[in-house]
């Protein structure tokens, strides 16, 4: 059998609550800051949350103009601006580079919600006569991958998929898999998201997802914690450059990690609660530590979904205990929303490149918030509201999302 093509992660650019630069983002993370603060983009007094994790002072016009930024949904912008960050992080010029085999994979959780938002009171006061004809090119959720290819000419695959908070794992796997089968040698991969809005901020609040601690929004997000009570909206993009190791290792490339394993799955349960003994979870790290070959003990460090509810956290847990057994003591888990919030379809492919600098800089970055354990959760290393230096060979990453969606990656050190 034929052995297959090595992937490496070779450039990384995100937009979260902490920062707009990897830099930036990263060292906050490893001095346990939190992101989440009240809400400023609209009125939240009629809402039963105030707060969540905006990417604040982002401004658009510097990087689009003004006419091609009324053009471009948040989410979009995002996208293409977490892109250049990756592009430039890894040091690409693609005119070196048959741009043919060169794709784009950006997907999101809900698309350009802003502008849908937008264009609907527009439809209902003004009537349709006034609708902007931008509104199906800013909403549609391939408009971040297909304006990135088109900001770089870039003529490989091409395309978005969204599965709720699983969106992000799922592209970066996907792109993994057409460089491995030789489908391009370089792939821009990703999610974004941009739904700190009215009508997703109270569509989570109707369904009780969100924690109601708006005197507190800093100690809101607080995975494995006894008192947790909720996620928190946050939003923002993570975007990764991989590459074939040969391509990568020929032009000197500075590599972050090798992408060894993906796995994913359905829970087959419930449109928006996990399965309840973890099954599917577990099914799914199993399936990425196989794909990797890799065994259990090997795993230096997981990135956990833990969201902070109630229930998702403790499902998580138990099917980690299933998967690493008598090891799961040893291995440092940290649930990086306990900073960042909740940024659905964008936080998977953000904690894969927070996966990707534990390895590149021997820091493990904390759990925040984590005061009173939770029985249910005992056991486990959360590495408790401080950061930890500590070598990480390979690191698993978790996103689990509603639809029972479920997506696990492993990267090691090259």
């Amino acid at each position: 059998m034929q052995e297959r093509r090595r992937v490496v992660i070779t450039g990384v650019g995100a937009l979260t609550s902490l920062g707009q630069e990897k830099n930036q983002i990263w060292s906050a993370l490893c001095e346990g800051k939190s992101g989440i603060k009240p809400i400023t983009s609209f009125d939240t007094s009629a809402f039963d949350v105030h707060f969540g994790g905006e990417v604040s002072d982002f401004d658009p016009v510097p990087w689009f103009g003004v006419k091609e930024a009324r053009r471009l949904d948040r989410f979009s912008q995002f996208a293409i601006v977490a892109s250049i960050h990756a592009v430039k992080d890894a040091g690409l010029d693609f005119d070196g580079f048959d741009k043919t085999k060169v794709g784009v994979i950006i997907g999101s959780g809900m698309g350009g919600l802003i502008e849908l938002e937008a264009q609907h009171e527009i439809l209902l006061k003004k009537g349709p006569s006034r609708i902007s004809p931008f509104l199906i090119p800013k909403l549609m959720v391939n408009a971040a991958p297909a304006q990135v290819a088109i900001r770089f000419g870039l003529k490989g695959p091409n395309y978005s998929l969204v599965t709720a908070c699983t969106t992000g794992v799922n592209a970066i796997g996907e792109a993994v898999r057409m460089i491995q089968r030789g489908d391009a040698d370089i792939m821009i991969a990703g999610s974004s998201e941009a739904v700190v809005t009215p009508l997703a901020l109270g569509g989570f609040s109707a369904m009780k997802a969100l924690s109601t601690r708006n005197d507190e929004p800093q100690r809101a997000s607080r995975p494995f914690d006894k008192e947790r009570d909720g996620f928190v909206l946050s939003e923002g993009a993570g975007v990764v450059v991989i590459e074939e190791f040969e391509v990568a290792k020929k032009r000197g490339a500075n590599i972050y990690a090798e992408v060894l394993g993906y796995g994913l799955n359905s829970d087959a349960y419930h449109i928006a609660a996990p399965e309840p003994n973890g099954d599917g979870a577990m099914r799914c790290m199993t399936s990425a530590l196989k794909d990797a070959r890799c065994n259990p003990e090997e795993i230096d460090y997981i990135n956990a979904h833990a969201t902070s509810t109630p229930i998702g956290d403790n499902i998580e847990m138990k099917a980690v205990k299933k998967v690493f057994g008598q090891y799961v003591s040893k291995i440092p888990v940290s649930s990086t929303k306990s900073m960042l919030g909740h940024q659905l379809g964008a936080s998977g492919s953000v904690e894969v490149i927070i996966c990707a600098m534990v390895i590149k800089e021997g820091v493990v970055p904390p759990t925040i918030n984590y005061e009173i354990p939770d029985p249910e959760c005992s056991g486990l290393d959360f590495v408790p509201n401080t950061a930890r230096e500590k070598k990480v060979r390979k690191s698993l990453s978790n996103s689990f999302g509603f639809g029972g969606h479920n997506a696990s990656i492993v990267l090691g050190q090259v």
